[in-house]
């Protein structure tokens, strides 16, 4: 499971500026085709690098993800401020703001029984989490890096479970929240809980979660995944508060800095 831009837009979600039919615009078309069809084998190779098919990347590249927790400072794994365009209810800026990063450390007391249970197969190497909050200081979201144990192989009979029995959607499997001391999420515990994302890749033993509730501390009766109270028709509290895009915006924010961090992990030289 993966989440990315279309090659048709830019960084920003932004549509690209098509080229006009003039003559000279539609000979240069005709000279990139022809060039880009020579090309389609290496970019579909790298694509996931960059939020693309979730195809299985090479070995080099997925060992390189794997090493990331203790390679890559944790600003660029969790930025202090992260922007999402679009991110919000009906196409709404969002911006987080960091308020806690957890230790990173091992899975032990991290995760419910039944989620742990699901998540053992994989294995455990690290876990690293931070908090966030949003502009108007109304929600907390946590989003967690689970860097894993095992291989490509393990990681897509992972993902190909949780989609088959839609594991990412049960509220008995939901992440659990880092509750800071001290912060806005210091009372963002395990009833606090509103909405959440799963997201297993198989390109990288890295499975990727958020966990979203509001900041005052109020427990939840009825949490809703995120990609249910995305849907127009949700009338749970927790969607129409926009706290699925609260945990989904987040997660493929960080998720999508990851890819990069790779990339560029990938690209140095051995």
């Amino acid at each position: 499971m993966s989440f990315g831009e279309p090659e048709g837009y830019d960084g920003d979600a932004r549509p690209r500026p098509l080229l006009r039919r003039g003559a000279p615009q539609a000979a240069a078309a005709a000279v990139c085709l022809v060039l880009g069809l020579g090309l389609i084998s290496g970019a579909v190779t790298g694509s996931w690098l960059v939020g693309g098919s979730g195809e299985e990347g090479s070995p080099s590249t997925f060992a390189a993800a794997g090493s990331l927790w203790h390679t890559v400072p944790v600003d660029q794994l969790f930025p202090p401020t992260v922007q999402g365009r679009g991110a919000g209810p009906g196409g709404a800026d969002r911006t987080w703001t960091r308020i806690a990063v957890a230790p990173d450390s091992g899975c032990k007391d991290a995760f419910d029984p039944l989620l742990r249970k699901a998540l053992a197969p994989v294995g455990c190497e690290r876990l690293l989490r931070a908090t966030y909050t949003d502009a108007t200081e109304s929600y907390v979201t946590t989003v967690g890096l689970l860097f894993t144990t095992a291989d490509a192989p393990g990681m897509t009979a992972l993902a190909n479970r949780f989609r088959r029995e839609r594991l990412d959607r049960r509220s008995d499997l939901m992440p659990l929240p880092y509750a800071a001391k001290g912060t806005l999420a210091a009372g963002f515990g395990a009833r606090q809980r509103a909405s959440w994302t799963v997201s297993v890749l198989t390109e990288a033993p890295v499975v990727v979660y958020a966990v979203s509730g509001w900041a005052d501390g109020r427990t939840v009766d009825d949490p809703q995944p995120a990609g249910d109270a995305l849907e127009a028709d949700a009338t749970t509290a927790a969607a129409q508060a926009g706290l699925g895009n609260e945990a989904q915006g987040l997660a493929d924010r960080v998720e999508r800095d990851f890819r990069r961090n790779v990339r560029s992990a990938s690209e140095q030289p051995s």
